[in-house]
């Protein structure tokens, strides 16, 4: 096996372990159920921490940085489909199968190269294509530090205390 390769299962190793040991408290709305759960690219950590151990379908990049999250969320019992809502709808209709099912389905809403905060055409295509709600992560977080990348992503430090409060983008669609 190859240096690089194990380099990255030893990330996502330590990734998962750091995303478990967050403390997260869920504020869902009285009718939440299934649909898209949409975060911003830099709240990747703590919205994955959020919905570890729940099988739910996450549609994740296909860049090196996506690898190591692919391979991170999959320890958290996430199944993952690599790709992008900008490249071919193929990846974003492997979720809507998922949706279909009654299954929840995860995505940053602002794609994995932005513009951040501004929601890309996917979420909504599935939304609709689905008749299931479009749900927005909105996360205050505990201790943290941020990065200046295009999407100032944040970190949350180990065992620091995450409130995600859980609200409609878009209601289901008749």
């Amino acid at each position: 096996m190859k240096f690089a390769v194990l380099k990255t299962k030893l990330l996502a190793w330590l990734g998962a372990l750091w995303m478990r040991s967050l403390r997260i408290r869920l504020h869902e709305p009285d009718d939440f159920r299934p649909g898209i759960l949409g975060l911003w690219h830099k709240d990747l950590l703590a919205s994955c921490a959020a919905f570890k151990d729940k099988n739910v379908h996450i549609l994740v990049s296909e860049s090196s940085d996506g690898e190591f999250f692919a391979q991170a969320a999959k320890r958290l019992h996430y199944e993952v489909t690599r790709g992008s809502d900008t490249h071919g709808a193929t990846n974003v209709r492997h979720l809507l199968q998922s949706l279909r099912s009654g299954r929840f389905v995860g995505m940053a809403l602002d794609g994995p190269h932005g513009p951040a905060l501004q929601v890309k055409p996917g979420s909504l295509w599935l939304s609709k294509a689905s008749g299931r709600p479009l749900w927005l992560f909105c996360i205050k977080y505990g201790r943290h530090f941020q990065l200046n990348g295009w999407d100032n992503f944040i970190i949350p430090l180990p065992l620091t205390a995450i409130d995600i409060e859980i609200k409609y983008l878009l209601p289901e669609s008749n």
